[in-house]
C-alpha cells in the first residue's frame, strides 16, 4: 500500500461531498466520485462488497482500475455468494481481498456455543464483520461501500461522501442516490454479474442463517435478521 496523497479530513470530505451531491445522473455521479477517490487517495482507497451483485466493482473498476475491494468472509455466506465474488473477480478490473475473522465458526462456537447469531447477532455480527474490516481497514485512509438510501430508513441520510469518525476516514458512497431501477438497468446494460439469489427473492444478501427471502413489495432489508430488532450489522453505523 501507497501512501495517501493527502490526509484525510472532514473538511475534505464536506466539500467533496457538496461538489459531488449536485450531479443529477446515477452513473455519472458514481464515476466521478469514485474517480476523485482514486485520485485522491490513490492506494489507500478501498472499496467493500457484499456480492449481492458486481455492479460497484464494474463501476471502480473503469474509474479506478484495480482497486483492491474488500470481502468479508464472515464463514456463514451462501455458497452462491462466493461463487459470485469469484465471478465478480475474474470480469473486473479489481483486486478482491478476502478477509476472515480471527475465529473460524467452529471455533467460535467452541467458546460461545452454536448458532451465536440467535442469540446474540450483535456479538457476531461484530466477531466475524466488524472487528475483521477494521483491520482490513487499518492503514487505508479513505474506503467505500455499495450503500444506498432507498434500502432502509436507516440509510435515507447517507452522504455520497462522507466523514467516517469512528474509523477517521474519508468514506464513499457512489450509490447512494441510486434506485432499484437505475440498479437493474446498469446491469442489464453491462451484463455486470449478479448473485443468483436475487432471482429467488433475496433483495438484500448476508450470512446465510440470518437472511431470507422478501415478499413482493417489502421493503429490501426486511430479510435480514427477519423477526429481531435489528436492521444493520454495524459496519455502516
Amino acid at each position: 500500500m501507497t501512501t495517501s496523497l493527502v490526509e484525510p479530513t472532514p473538511e475534505l470530505a464536506a466539500e467533496a461531498d457538496a461538489r459531488f451531491e449536485g450531479i443529477t445522473d446515477p452513473e455519472g455521479q458514481a464515476l466521478a466520485v469514485l474517480r476523485w477517490a482514486g485520485e485522491t487517495f490513490g492506494d489507500s482507497f478501498a472499496l467493500t462488497s457484499s456480492m449481492a451483485d458486481g455492479l460497484l466493482a464494474h463501476l471502480a473498476g473503469r474509474a479506478h482500475p484495480g482497486v483492491q475491494v474488500v470481502f468479508l468472509d464472515t464463514g456463514y455466506h451462501f455458497a452462491e455468494t462466493i461463487g459470485t465474488r469469484d465471478w465478480i473477480a475474474s470480469v473486473t478490473d479489481i483486486r478482491v481481498l478476502s478477509v476472515q475473522p480471527e475465529q473460524t465458526v467452529a471455533e467460535q462456537d467452541a467458546e460461545f456455543g452454536p448458532q451465536l447469531h440467535d442469540r446474540d447477532p450483535d456479538l457476531c455480527c461484530a466477531m466475524r464483520k466488524v472487528q475483521p474490516l477494521a483491520r482490513a481497514l487499518a492503514g487505508f485512509s479513505a474506503w467505500g461501500s455499495g450503500v444506498r438510501r432507498d434500502e432502509a430508513e436507516t440509510r435515507r441520510g447517507t452522504r455520497v461522501v462522507d466523514w467516517d469518525a469512528k474509523r477517521g476516514m474519508v468514506k464513499v458512497n457512489p450509490l447512494a442516490a441510486w434506485t432499484q431501477d437505475d440498479v437493474d438497468r446498469y446491469t442489464a446494460e453491462h451484463q455486470v454479474p449478479v448473485n443468483p439469489l436475487v432471482d429467488v427473492g433475496y433483495a438484500s444478501i448476508g450470512c446465510a442463517p440470518c437472511t431470507r427471502p422478501v415478499a413482493p413489495g417489502e421493503d429490501p432489508r426486511a430479510g435480514r435478521w427477519a423477526g429481531r430488532n435489528k436492521v444493520e450489522c454495524g459496519l455502516h453505523t
